[in-house]
């Protein structure tokens, strides 16, 4: 029984996207813009190496892991 309900949930989360798809949605995170001040800043931070990688991202208010995103971005 509960294979059963978990292929209808299958089914129907395929039928939401393809229809989503046919209105003109995408799914997914939005790129990142590589001249948003947040970005730069991060990355002068970082480069500067004045500041350790926790104090960099209490100050820019973001996660480590969006920190770092926010490196590789570029």
């Amino acid at each position: 029984m509960a294979q059963f309900e978990r292929r209808l949930i299958q089914e129907r989360t395929r039928a939401g996207l393809n229809a989503a798809r046919a209105r003109g949605r995408k799914g997914g995170r939005l790129p990142l813009n590589p001249k948003d001040p947040r970005i730069i800043s991060a990355k002068k931070l970082h480069q500067d190496k004045t500041l350790n990688i926790n104090e960099i991202c209490s100050t820019l208010k973001v996660s480590r892991a969006s920190f770092y995103r926010f490196l590789k971005e570029g």
